[in-house]
Parts: structure tokens; C-alpha cells; sequence
């Protein structure tokens, strides 16, 4: 049996980069179902596949998953982000059943109305400065192939995933100011807008906390942190740490095949949870 949830949030694919952690996206859509899905910005790389081409099977997948999902009934909203700006001229069309959106409005289970944008024209880096904006994107990926060979070298010696960009984010004062700076201007609009929270992408920091009365849900990437944000059956929201899920469905067929049992697995939806661990996820070994 799948997961089952009434939404998914997921942003920051970056399919079409050699970040993309592509093949882990497809495995985690294939164990899942849900009434509707909101792609929240840079799901494909254009920037990236402008300068170099790059697009293995593994992101092939990761679209026939979601049309396929799409065939059988979920609602798709695609709301595109910077990495993805070219898609924003098909706004309001429908393409494989999937909506493109500029910005959308969602409805919890509960009540709750929360909007969902990217995020990056609250970045005034990008609204300002398209060139710094391109050139930060490829130092980012840099970054990240830096950050595997440093902790293959890592591993070697028995000590934890230590991401380089986390780092550099959590210790680099201009960056925690730029961080604030986007969570304020988010929550800021949200409130505006009269909306009881917002859920948002583009910098690449899974995030669920509520600041000044307004629930700020960011879904991370699926670059590094590999998370989603889910909402349950009554309306309740959790970040999932998706290679946790995945995880626990390896150990869990594992331990059936080990007791020789083909029974179908047991429903998840009456287990708990894989909700997102900051700690876990930071001392993931690198793949």
C-alpha cells in the first residue's frame, strides 16, 4: 500500500542539473498517492540546461511519475520558480492534465488558506541582479560537487555528512540576513493577502514554524535535504524527510521478505509518520 496524503508540496528538483537527487524523487512518488500535488518552482533547470545539457532516465522518471499520477486523478499545479521562468509564459494552460500558475491558493482539510509561490520575487537578488542570480546558481553547483567529494573523503575516516552549503549558510552572517530577510517578506505578503500561511521553495532550506501568527512552510529540495512538505487527512502539515521514508520502506520489506511473508504491506496510512529531522538529514552520508 501507498502513503496516502491529501496534498503534497515538493520544490526544487533542479532536473536537468547533476545535483538532482532524481532517482530518490521518482522512488518516493512511486510509494505515495494523494488528491493533489503543488510542484513549487524549479522543478526543471532551465539555466543549467541552457548552458550544458544533462537529462539521464532518472528525470525522465520523475515526469512520467507525475503525469502518470496526474492520469489517474491527482491535481497538479505547477507554480514555476526563476530556474524554471520560461514556463511562467504558459501561465493559466494546462499541459498533461498539470495547471501552470503563477501563484496559487490552497485550501487545507481544516480550513486554513495558504499561498503557494516560489518565492524568488521576494529575493532581490534575482528581481534585481539576473547576472549575480546565474552566477550564484552555478557556484551553488559547484559547491555541491565539492561537498561529495569532501565527504566521500569524510566517510572514509567514519565521521558524519557535513553539507558545505548548510554550512556556509548557517555561519556566513550575510546569508542568516537574507534568510530572515525572505521569511519576513513572505510572511509579510502572506498576511497582506489575508492569508493564514505560505508555502514556498527557492532557498533550499526546509523549514515549518510560525512567525508572527503566520504558519511559514518552506519544502526544502530535492537536491540536498530531499523533503516535502504533506498535509494529512485533517488538514494537519508535516515536513517529510523523504530519504527517511524511503528508508523505512527498504527496512520494512526487508523484514517481510526475511520472515518469507509476500502479504501486501501494511497501510501506512495508520503509521507514523517520517517526519523531517534537522540532525538526520545533516548527518546523512553522502550517496
Amino acid at each position: 500500500m501507498k502513503a496516502r496524503y491529501r496534498t503534497l508540496f515538493i520544490s526544487d528538483c533542479h532536473l536537468g542539473s547533476n545535483g538532482a537527487q532524481a532517482e530518490q524523487l521518482a522512488r518516493f512518488l512511486k510509494h505515495v498517492e494523494c488528491e493533489e500535488i503543488f510542484l513549487v518552482g524549479d522543478i526543471i533547470d532551465m539555466w543549467r540546461l541552457k548552458q550544458r545539457w544533462y537529462w539521464p532516465d532518472s528525470h525522465n522518471t520523475v515526469l512520467r511519475r507525475l503525469l502518470k499520477m496526474s492520469h489517474k486523478g491527482t491535481k497538479i499545479t505547477y507554480v514555476p520558480g526563476n530556474h524554471d521562468e520560461a514556463s511562467r509564459q504558459f501561465c493559466g494552460l494546462v499541459f498533461g492534465g498539470i495547471r501552470i500558475a503563477m501563484d496559487a491558493v490552497h485550501v487545507t482539510a481544516d480550513g486554513r488558506r495558504l499561498l503557494v509561490t516560489h518565492g524568488d520575487k521576494f529575493d532581490l537578488v534575482v528581481r534585481h541582479s539576473r547576472l549575480l542570480s546565474v552566477a550564484g546558481a552555478v557556484g551553488y553547483e559547484m559547491l555541491l560537487r565539492l561537498n561529495r567529494w569532501y565527504n566521500r573523503g569524510r566517510s572514509l575516516f567514519g565521521l558524519p555528512y557535513d553539507s558545505l552549503s548548510q554550512a556556509i549558510k548557517a555561519r556566513v552572517k550575510s546569508a542568516c540576513n537574507f534568510i530572515s530577510n525572505f521569511e519576513t517578506a513572505l510572511v509579510t505578503e502572506a498576511r497582506r493577502g489575508g492569508f493564514t500561511g505560505v508555502v514556498c521553495g527557492h532557498i533550499h532550506k526546509a523549514e515549518q514554524r510560525d512567525i508572527d501568527g503566520i504558519a511559514y512552510l518552506n519544502c526544502g529540495d530535492w537536491v540536498e535535504s530531499c523533503t516535502a512538505l504533506a498535509e494529512h487527512a485533517d488538514g494537519r502539515i508535516e515536513l517529510i524527510d523523504g530519504l527517511a521514508f524511503l528508508a523505512a520502506r527498504d527496512a520494512a520489506r526487508a523484514a517481510r521478505e526475511g520472515a518469507g511473508d509476500d502479504s501486501e504491506e501494511a497501510d501506512p496510512w495508520l503509521e507514523p509518520a517520517i517526519a523531517f529531522n534537522q540532525v538526520a538529514v545533516q548527518m546523512r552520508i553522502a550517496q
